[in-house]
């Protein structure tokens, strides 16, 4: 049986014990919305006495998996995050992300772990427009929901004295654009086999670096091929080898330079999507992605897929070899729900539409 030592949640200043989650009907107040809905169904398990909770991958790089993973470690990696940030009970966290994934459920995680006062806001583009709250003492949101709320409502975003962004890449235009802010915003690397993040990025302030910093528990080490292998006991029994190409640094720092599984091998020359993608950033304001075709020369050439029609001018200032040798307009980018470019199904849409490479 899990030793459930927290054995409430505070929800929007209201303290919920462990015992309303164990029975059939829901409480008035988790009648608000689906969303709340959403919670009482995942509070329900984990105030159970199973160890384990279930979580979903994002299907970013393939079919999304359902897994079982252990309410103990969920804690550590709470305890990990709160202790870094200097959270203490009572201080209010906004949930603003879907559930059904890691990083939503270990916001909820971290509430119960810290004592904090959780915030619900329906998952959406834009969330801070869903509250009058302005004192938050953290947040977790993908990017996207940033870029929003830095149009929106960039006092309230500032107002959030710890921001944490995951799920999909903090590009440097963004970056760049959350400069002027004086709160703690940090870009995380993790996954959903290390229960959210294992390392912070602060992307602003005197503490701003390009680098990624694990934390003191973890330990990183390279394959020879270049990907990152990552040692967390806390968080994992198992040592966990990804396709995410890093550089280690002297000082125990990284950097992710891109995907093993994304790249593209085009005349012999290996390029890395990501690469090419934050190249365009700063020229493309909609949608797109880069992937590749088979070429009967080349092995592989170089494809832009976007949602818009584009000038090919704007790549005179690329390296040739990263160069698009075929654009393709598309209805619809397939990202999962936080934002993240579904590269499988990517290529699976330029599959089913029998898209060809040039002659």
């Amino acid at each position: 049986m899990f030793p459930n030592t927290k054995k409430y949640i505070i929800i929007e200043g209201k303290e919920f014990s462990c015992e309303e989650f164990k029975k059939e009907s829901l409480p008035v107040f988790m009648q608000k919305s689906v969303f709340h809905l959403h919670l009482f169904e995942f509070l329900k398990d984990w105030f159970s006495d199973t160890d384990t909770v279930e979580v979903k991958t994002s299907g970013s790089t393939g079919e999304p998996k359902v897994m079982r993973v252990s309410k103990q470690k969920m804690i550590n990696s709470a305890e990990l995050t709160c202790n870094f940030l200097e959270l203490k009970a009572h201080d209010k966290a906004l949930l603003c992300l879907p559930l059904e994934y890691i990083a939503g459920k270990m916001v909820v995680i971290r509430a119960i772990t810290a004592q904090l006062d959780l915030h619900l806001v329906e998952p959406e583009g834009n969330p801070l427009t869903k509250t009058t709250e302005t004192d938050f003492a953290f947040a977790a949101m993908i990017p996207l929901q940033i870029y929003n709320s830095l149009i929106n409502n960039a006092i309230k975003l500032e107002k959030i004295k710890n921001i944490i962004i995951g799920g999909g890449t903090v590009d440097a235009i963004l970056e760049k654009k959350l400069q002027p802010l004086t709160n703690n915003i940090y870009s995380s690397y993790g996954m959903t086999e290390t229960l959210s993040h294992i390392a912070l990025r602060c992307i602003n302030g005197m503490k701003k670096s390009s680098n990624y910093v694990p934390f003191n528990s973890v330990k990183i080490s390279l394959k020879e091929d270049s990907t990152l292998v990552i040692e967390a006991p806390l968080v994992s029994d198992n040592i966990i080898y990804t396709n995410d190409m890093a550089e280690i640094f002297p000082d125990g720092s990284f950097s992710i330079t891109g995907r093993k599984d994304n790249i593209i091998n085009s005349g012999g020359i290996k390029i890395q999507p990501e690469v090419v993608e934050n190249l365009l950033r700063p020229l493309i304001d909609f949608p797109f992605a880069i992937t590749s075709l088979p070429d009967e020369k080349l092995g592989e050439i170089v494809v832009l897929v976007t949602e818009n029609q584009i000038n090919p001018s704007i790549f005179s200032h690329l390296p040739k070899y990263c160069k698009p040798r075929k654009i393709i307009v598309t209805d619809k980018i397939p990202t999962t729900e936080t934002g993240k470019i579904m590269r499988q199904a990517l290529k699976n849409l330029l599959f089913v539409n029998n898209f060809s490479c040039p002659s």
